[in-house]
């Protein structure tokens, strides 16, 4: 391990998204964004619907939308354990563009049999989705 990396792992229930160095990690934690280093004190910490960001080794900033989870960090390794995690370059911008369409009609109808809470989560993990794919 390099004097100013550490490692990052990202998890999902259904994988392991990505485990290697990093320079830095910031994270949407549920108070706000944390910014993680190297010999970063122990935390555990919330994570909310948002866009998660890293340097890795090399030096380029990475993207990933993710829906919430936790953050580990303990020993210079970070574990996010997310409820699901998408990397910025794979994300299908059409379709990101079009759950956040169907979002905000569903909002702007204030209809009686809408769920509001679920589509306020739908359109803020569609504009996660399309900040992490940098289209918004």
């Amino acid at each position: 391990m390099a004097e100013s990396t550490f490692m990052l792992e990202i998890v999902t229930p259904e994988r392991i998204l990505f485990r290697d160095e990093v320079q830095f990690l910031v994270v949407p934690g549920a108070e706000g964004e944390l910014g993680i280093m190297r010999n970063h004190a122990p935390l555990v910490a919330s994570l909310d619907i948002g866009v998660l960001r890293y340097k890795n080794a090399s030096g380029t900033q990475k993207k990933m939308a993710i829906s919430g989870g936790f953050v580990e960090v303990i020993d210079n390794v970070a574990r996010v354990l997310a409820e699901t995690a998408e990397h910025g370059e794979d994300i299908d911008v059409l379709r990101a563009k079009a759950a956040k369409e169907r979002a905000e009609k569903r909002l702007q109808a204030r209809e009686e049999n809408i769920n509001l809470t679920r589509a306020e989560l739908a359109l803020k993990r569609a504009n996660a989705r399309l900040k992490a794919a940098d289209a918004l």
